[in-house]
């Protein structure tokens, strides 16, 4: 059994605050798998976690976008039977990765706002909170300096995702995103993308992405990875297709699992909070393997 969660990739050093929260989810969603919880339950409840804490670009520490509404995306894919389902751009509620959850168990693959909704009530999924202050008063500061807006999407990637083997040698992936800071609405970055942001099939592995949107899914890099890794180790995959990421001048991480218990933390950017846990340990840190 093994899980592996991360609150994003960037170049400002994550604090150790968010740190301890990353270790507070991954023993959580670690303690699902022990208790023979299945990968895809961990990884939703690693993720959920992350989204509660307000610490990430994710659930109620989403950005907000240009008109002042917060905007989640987030997939989920086990890797048994290849179900995958992602909501874009849902408005009102606090944990988009459980809504994907939802929407997986659906005849649907993908819904945006409208739809996402609709499920996410008739689940009775959590509502988000109203904005603070805090949340209203960046905005506004972000609006008047154009420079530190652009600086922040070259630069902090701050997505959070998990990926989970059970002890039934089952895989899954999951992600959650608030975007990026001030983006415009329509925006659709790589998360929600079945492919992109996140992959998991058991004949060739879980990986799930952060970094530059726009970049992971010009290249698929989730799917990418793991049909490298039908052939290769995961740190061999990761290389190699995070080398492509930086041939087009893109910024990435990411984490990935085969069922041998084999995996991999990388990523282009100086940090990557990150952290796993297995029968033996539990380690998380600012940065693993940087690839240039």
């Amino acid at each position: 059994m093994l899980l592996i969660a991360h609150g994003g990739a960037g170049s400002k050093r994550p604090s150790i605050t968010a740190l301890k929260k990353i270790r507070e989810a991954i023993k959580y969603g670690y303690s699902i798998l022990a208790g023979r919880g299945s990968a895809l339950t961990a990884v939703i409840e690693t993720i959920a976690v992350l989204e509660d804490s307000g610490l990430f670009n994710a659930g109620i520490g989403a950005n907000l976008q240009l008109d002042g509404v917060r905007r989640v995306d987030a997939a989920v894919m086990e890797g048994g039977r290849c179900e995958a389902g992602s909501v874009i751009g849902l408005e009102g509620y606090k944990n988009p990765i459980r809504a994907a959850g939802v929407v997986m168990e659906s005849h649907h693959k993908i819904l945006t706002n409208i739809g996402a909704r609709v499920l996410s009530s008739a689940y009775g999924l959590d509502l988000m909170p109203e904005l603070d202050d805090k949340s209203i008063k960046r905005l506004k500061r972000l609006k008047a300096g154009e420079h530190e807006l652009v600086e922040i999407f070259k630069k902090h990637f701050s997505t959070v995702g998990a990926l989970a083997l059970d002890r039934d040698g089952d895989l899954a992936a999951g992600s959650s995103t608030g975007g990026v800071a001030l983006m415009l609405p329509g925006r659709v970055g790589d998360t929600p993308i079945i492919g992109a942001g996140i992959y998991a099939d058991n004949a060739s592995g879980a990986v799930a992405c952060t970094g530059r949107g726009e970049d992971i899914i010009r290249v698929c890099l989730a799917k990418e990875v793991a049909m490298r890794m039908r052939e290769s180790a995961p740190a061999a995959s990761a290389r190699a297709s995070l080398r492509k990421i930086l041939s087009i001048g893109g910024e990435a991480g990411l984490i990935a699992i085969k069922r041998t218990g084999a995996f991999a933390i990388m990523h282009t950017t100086a940090y990557m909070a990150c952290g796993y846990a297995n029968k033996k340990e539990v380690v998380v840190k600012d940065g693993f393997t940087k690839v240039n």
